[in-house]
């Protein structure tokens, strides 16, 4: 059975060759959308022989799902351009092919931040649907952190290896996306007609860190463990003050 990879991309230089490298020996077909890259995303997926569309970005879903239609094969394994499958993830999914995909599969995200993978802080374990049949399936319009929606129930199978995440060269990178998310999210819970007390920023914040730092042993990857639990507890203030702010009008 044939599998097509799926990447979205804007300005991905630093990561869409790894990405791409890393799926060559389990896809058939590899389609990249780009939302008009001004670095040298292109290049890099022409150079490498991937099939590349350039459109407009219109979210996160629809993106994903004008991606989706583009495949040819009947199952998509959807890939961040900061990610990329391990050995044992490739071999897991070779395997696969061989037998015949049935139902959709959930990867384990292993994440590396400035350069250490973090094993703790909530961000591990951190199960993906990633492969998944092209009939049936569509990503929802949430603005942010958007989900699969299924037409029918399917058997969710976990597979063994890693998705590796290079998310983060800097702590000021982090903390930007953090920020955009913050934004994206407060403006799906206004969309949502949910709202914020004055002081729920700050004990937001604070359970965060707690959580993240002591309860999810943040503790356990050091001064790395420290910065993401203190970036995330930050842009739940912001979160919460931007909810407020939109129902202030």
């Amino acid at each position: 059975m044939k599998l097509t990879a799926c990447i979205i991309t804007k300005n991905e230089e630093k990561n869409i060759g790894r990405c791409i490298d890393g799926l060559l020996p389990v896809a058939d077909e590899i389609i990249v959308v780009d939302s008009f890259s001004t670095d040298n995303t292109v290049a890099i997926c022409e150079d490498k022989g991937v099939r590349i569309v350039q459109t407009k970005w219109q979210g996160y879903g629809p993106t994903k799902n004008y991606l989706n239609s583009l495949a040819s094969c009947d199952y998509i394994f959807s890939v961040d351009a900061d990610e990329t499958p391990d050995k044992l993830l490739q071999q897991q999914i070779i395997s696969l092919k061989e037998k015949g995909f049935s139902g959709v599969y959930e990867v384990n995200r292993l994440t590396n931040y400035c350069g250490k993978w973090i094993k703790h802080s909530g961000w591990y374990p951190d199960w993906k649907t990633r492969i998944f049949p092209k009939k049936g399936t569509k990503w929802d319009s949430q603005v942010v952190h958007e989900c699969l929606v299924f037409e029918e129930e399917h058997l969710v199978q976990k597979l063994e290896g890693h998705l590796l995440h290079y998310s983060y060269y800097s702590k000021k990178e982090h903390q930007e996306r953090a920020d955009k998310y913050s934004l994206l999210t407060a403006q799906k819970l206004f969309s949502q007609g949910k709202k914020a007390s004055f002081l729920k920023p700050y004990f937001s914040a604070v359970a965060r860190f707690i959580t993240m730092y002591l309860l999810k042993l943040g503790f356990l990857d050091g001064k790395t463990g420290f910065w993401i639990a203190w970036i995330s507890a930050k842009s739940n203030i912001l979160k919460y003050k931007t909810l407020r702010i939109l129902h202030r009008g």
